[in-house]
């Protein structure tokens, strides 16, 4: 069975992203920045300190693809967790400090990949050194987390309210502060819960710095309006090519931001890992039930990381043209039955009843192919 063209900008150029140009970073083995995949993230809510508990969330969120997952660390028996927890999980972690420079030392002797931390809120200078020295130690990097909501007090005194003009000076004032140490492997990100503050931030930030940038939209609420605010804040953006690394923060399972987080890169051309089900939200035409199969599906196929696009269409008017654009395809007819297609071609009809093993089994199917070919070639 062969595959559409992987290389569709070739020959559709209208969906080309240019990504800026940034520097590359590393968080343990995950490469930021420069020609790197665009890392998805996400953050751990258990108790540090709860060794077994924050294991089983790391795996979990690195069951679902997580490239990185932060943890806080906000005490001495949350830094001194991190060795235990680094040893049992494969995803690097990034430890978030606030306040405490001391906590940014231990975790970063402790085996964390990368700190979060506001260089400004640790004490200075002097601080900031010591924080560095053990980051350069221990093969750690940063990033500088600026927040509209916790803006240094001269910046809001200066501008009035948060903006992107207060955002930006309070990164580059913390970028300068890791540059005087002669320390550049940082990232940055300025995130706010308005979407129309992040986006301006980030577009004058990304002229403003080499510096890779972690995108974000703060606090974007529940699981369905969380989905929205960040589709359309970070969505623009990377459409912009600015973003190197994601999270999408939602009041949810992490591991449904993990999800989200790959489904918006998946949108774009910019990561293409799962299943894609590309499927119409039915009608009177339909000759299944469109929105159950596409449920069923989802939770059925969840376990495939290749990358396969999967075309679910109720009816024979766009069904044939969907699925000569996708891997796999099933487009309703009548009488019980569909027509199934593999690479944009007929290859049968299938009962109504038959059609979710019959699908499922095409997509492990074609997972197994590509699986081995990726073997081969490593």
């Amino acid at each position: 069975m062969s595959s559409q063209p992987t290389d569709i900008n070739s020959i559709r150029p209208w969906r080309t992203i240019e990504r800026r140009k940034s520097r590359k970073i590393r968080v343990g083995s995950v490469e930021v920045g420069g020609d790197a995949p665009i890392a998805v993230q996400s953050m751990t809510n258990t108790l540090t300190h709860d060794v077994e508990a924050t294991v089983g969330q790391v795996l979990a969120l690195q069951e679902a693809g997580a490239d990185i997952v932060r943890v806080s660390v906000p005490d001495p028996d949350s830094a001194a967790a991190l060795r235990s927890i680094v040893d049992q999980v494969q995803v690097p972690l990034v430890a978030d400090i606030h306040f405490h420079y001391k906590r940014g030392i231990e975790a970063a002797e402790n085996g964390a990949a990368c700190l979060r931390i506001n260089p400004g809120n640790i004490g200075g200078q002097s601080r900031v050194k010591e924080v560095v020295a053990a980051a350069r130690a221990n093969g750690c990097s940063i990033r500088i987390g600026v927040n509209g909501g916790s803006l240094e007090r001269e910046l809001l005194e200066k501008y009035g309210e948060p903006c992107p003009d207060a955002m930006v000076e309070s990164a580059l004032m913390h970028a300068r502060m890791l540059d005087d140490e002669g320390f550049h492997d940082y990232k940055i990100s300025v995130k706010a819960s308005d979407i129309f503050l992040t986006v301006a931030a980030y577009h004058q930030l990304a002229d403003a710095t080499d510096a890779p940038l972690h995108l974000g939209i703060t606090e974007a609420g529940g699981t369905r309006i969380g989905t929205v605010k960040s589709s359309i804040g970070m969505g623009n953006l990377l459409w912009a090519g600015i973003g190197d690394t994601i999270r999408v923060s939602l009041s949810a399972d992490p591991v449904e931001e993990i999800k989200v987080g790959f489904d918006m890169l998946k949108s774009l051309g910019l990561r293409t890992r799962g299943v894609n089900i590309i499927s119409c939200p039915s009608c009177a035409r339909q000759g299944f039930n469109v929105i159950e199969t596409v449920k069923t599906l989802e939770d059925r196929l969840a376990h495939i990381s290749e990358p396969i696009s999967l075309s679910i269409i109720g009816c024979v008017v766009n069904g044939p043209g969907e699925a000569m654009f996708t891997d796999i395809g099933f487009t309703g007819g009548s009488a019980g039955y569909g027509m199934m297609y593999h690479a944009g071609k007929k290859t049968g009809k299938t009962d109504n009843e038959d059609m979710i093993d019959d699908i499922v089994r095409s997509v492990e199917e074609r997972a197994e192919v590509l699986r081995g070919s990726r073997e081969a070639a490593e």
